[in-house]
């Protein structure tokens, strides 16, 4: 693991991130893609399709599905494969190295509830 920390921001800075609990409700695969997945996501409001490169670190991403997770609801729609990514997964451990795992709620909350 690095030790490495990233540059200091501010808190003016972090509050803008928007990172949300949401219930991965399904799990498909990325057809023009070796390592996308596509996730659709309840944030109870409203639902998101997230696409996140789990293919190759899972033998079955599926196994997701039903689970609550972290993710950053305020990032741009961003065009992978052919499919638009509305979001990203906060994951643990992908930067490290390591193979990532879910960023969970230690017990069930409301999908949308807000991180920080």
């Amino acid at each position: 693991m690095q030790d490495d920390l990233k540059e200091t921001i501010s808190m003016e800075v972090l509050d803008k991130i928007d990172v949300r609990v949401g219930e991965i409700l399904k799990v498909d695969d990325v057809a023009k893609s070796d390592k996308l997945v596509k996730l659709t996501v309840d944030f109870g409001s409203f639902q998101r399709q997230i696409l996140v490169g789990m293919k190759k670190e899972r033998e079955n991403p599926r196994e997701i599905e039903g689970r609550q997770a972290l993710f950053v609801v305020n990032l741009p729609a961003r065009k992978m494969a052919g499919e638009v990514s509305e979001g990203m997964l906060f994951d643990i451990g992908f930067q490290d190295g390591i193979t990532p795992v879910l960023a969970v709620p230690e017990r069930t909350v409301l999908n949308g509830v807000r991180a920080g």
